[in-house]
């Protein structure tokens, strides 16, 4: 009926092994958990990769432009702070040298108890009929005499005429030195300003500026000292003459009789025959008086100047480096609300993604039925 000894093909037998062989290795790969690939989206995962990587570069050239910035606002520190320190120190020279030129022992309070020349200077016995040294006893000075009242009174209201002049040239000098105060700082806060929008040209402007203050600073001591020098040149060539004039036209030198001489001293006279100083004399003494009232004066409103513009400098500085403190630190919180902002935004896209997923895409539940079917074959 059947034959059943049919000869072996050997082809198709080996054709069937191969086709083992290969669900074999098929189902290797494909049941291997770290070969396999279903199911996963490569393009997203590559397209995060390299948002991450995006980001991570943009927050790595922030990071590099912030150290920048701070390294800048740290060397204009560092600069400013130098350059107070050597204002301080050209201070103290100057302060130094006006000590040594200007402070000398003869200027002292305290100098008139060792001066050397003090019995030389030592005003005489009487010095007019109004002298208070003058008692009863002297028979000198009469009650109802008083011989010189209108050249007093003359005297008193020239006087008073003088000083209400003086004080009302002291006030305009005042309100001009105040404008002018005024006006250097209004300057130095426009200048500062500026600074503050380009460090640095404002550097090399301020720099440019304290190099011609000094300059001009140098220039006018400079001039005051030579003028200085010139009146005391002036003033001993004055003196001299006058110390001349006195020996020749002296009553030494004349042979008055009428001389009031001592046997205590020369620098001492006989009260009876002295007729007491010269209106001239008086008046040379209250003029150098005066001008040494107005030279400490002024000397006095240079300092007062000198300590205003460096306590403004020192505020404009303090008030530069604190706006710039503010903007970096505005900067930083805007930074910090963008990227609060953008992470905010990638949620909202991640929530919106996942409710689609689950309301549109994963709508068929899996039953147990559809799990059992999995690896059983590779097909």
């Amino acid at each position: 009926m059947y034959k059943l000894n049919l000869p072996i093909d050997y082809r198709q037998i080996a054709a069937v092994e191969r086709r083992k062989n290969r669900e074999q290795q098929r189902q290797s790969r494909i049941f291997n958990a770290k070969v396999r690939t279903i199911g996963v989206d490569i393009n997203a995962l590559d397209q995060q990769v390299n948002e991450r990587k995006a980001r991570e570069e943009w927050e790595r050239q922030h990071e590099a432009e912030f150290s920048k910035a701070l390294e800048r606002t740290d060397n204009v520190a560092v600069k400013l702070q130098q350059r107070q320190e050597e204002d301080v120190r050209d201070l103290n020279k100057e302060l130094n040298k006006f000590r040594l030129e200007e402070q000398n022992a003869s200027t002292r309070r305290e100098f008139d108890i060792y001066d050397p020349d003090a019995l030389k200077k030592d005003s005489p016995i009487r010095t007019s009929d109004g002298d208070d040294k003058v008692g009863i006893s002297s028979c000198q000075m009469f009650d109802g005499e008083d011989l010189k009242y209108k050249a007093r009174h003359k005297l008193q209201q020239e006087q008073l005429r003088e000083w209400t002049m003086q004080q009302n040239q002291a006030q305009k000098e005042a309100e001009r030195s105040r404008r002018e105060s005024d006006r250097l700082y209004e300057r130095t806060i426009v200048r500062l300003d500026q600074q503050a929008v380009d460090v640095a040209r404002a550097d090399a402007e301020c720099q440019r500026a304290i190099n011609t203050s000094h300059r001009d600073f140098n220039a006018t001591l400079a001039r005051e000292k030579a003028e200085e020098e010139r009146q005391l040149q002036q003033r001993e060539l004055e003196e001299n003459t006058a110390e001349l004039m006195d020996h020749v036209y002296g009553d030494m030198l004349t042979e008055n009789p009428d001389v009031a001489k001592s046997a205590f001293g020369s620098h001492r006279v006989i009260p009876d025959r002295w007729k007491g100083m010269s209106p001239a004399q008086v008046s040379e003494i209250r003029r150098m008086q005066e001008m040494q009232r107005l030279e400490k004066q002024r000397l006095h409103d240079e300092e007062m100047n000198r300590k205003q513009e460096w306590e403004r400098y020192l505020q404009a500085s303090s008030r530069n480096a604190t706006l710039q403190d503010r903007h970096t630190d505005r900067t930083r919180k805007e930074e910090a609300c963008r990227l609060l902002e953008e992470n905010r935004h990638l949620a909202q896209q991640q929530r919106a993604r996942l409710a689609h997923l689950d309301a549109d895409v994963y709508t068929n539940v899996p039953t147990r039925d559809y799990f059992s079917q999995f690896n059983t074959s590779s097909r």
